[in-house]
């Protein structure tokens, strides 16, 4: 299995009113050495964690205690840039398995469900909406309903839905990616090769 099967996620979440946030925000060049998923989320955002002498930031919101959570929610415009899929491995590394926004850049969408990341893209409204409920409560729960496409705001019962790819829909709900995916059909594969023999 590629990653953890995604249903529902009810997690707090960490805010980042910040638009226009690009991959080399996210996780900058000089980390891209490696080439296994592991170790990047060390280095989520680590030009805004961290001053030069690698002292944490304190103002920066990954270094701030009251902000936990399995869901990133995030400004217009997230993972612009290049087409790095380190980007997506850190915001995994680090913990998280949601980002919200109200627009994804299409390559950073695209790498994000394919190693069991969900974007989940809302109205600009909706997103408002959930930066005032963290803002009134660091701890306010946010329901993400993979199965139902719906995004919901627990205090108050605030909900939108979300469009997915039924795909990979299906799965991150398998936790699958695509050898995944094509493992679990081996018998219907050698049942097709079969009669296609003939």
């Amino acid at each position: 299995m590629a990653y953890d099967k995604f249903t529902i996620l009810k997690s707090s979440a960490v805010p980042l009113p910040i638009e226009n946030v690009d991959t080399d925000q996210i996780i900058p060049a000089r980390f891209l050495k490696a080439t296994e998923r592991k170790g990047f989320g060390d280095n989520l955002f680590r030009d805004w964690r961290y001053n030069p002498d690698n002292s944490p930031k304190q103002d920066f919101v990954l270094n701030n205690p009251i902000y936990s959570g399995k869901i990133l929610v995030a400004g217009k415009n997230f993972g612009s840039g290049s087409s790095r899929e380190h980007a997506a491995w850190a915001i995994y590394d680090y913990g998280f398995r949601c980002v919200v926004s109200s627009f994804f850049a299409d390559i950073f969408k695209g790498n994000s469900l394919n190693i069991g990341i969900l974007p989940v893209q809302v109205s600009p409204a909706f997103l408002d909406k959930i930066f005032t409920a963290i803002e009134a409560d660091p701890k306010a729960e946010i329901v993400v309903d993979l199965p139902a496409q719906t995004i919901t705001i627990a205090a108050t019962g605030e909900q939108e839905s979300f469009d997915i790819n039924s795909y990979k829909k299906h799965n991150l709900t398998n936790g699958f990616d695509d050898i995944d995916y094509l493992q679990a059909m081996k018998g219907e594969i050698a049942e097709f090769a079969s009669k296609s023999m003939y």
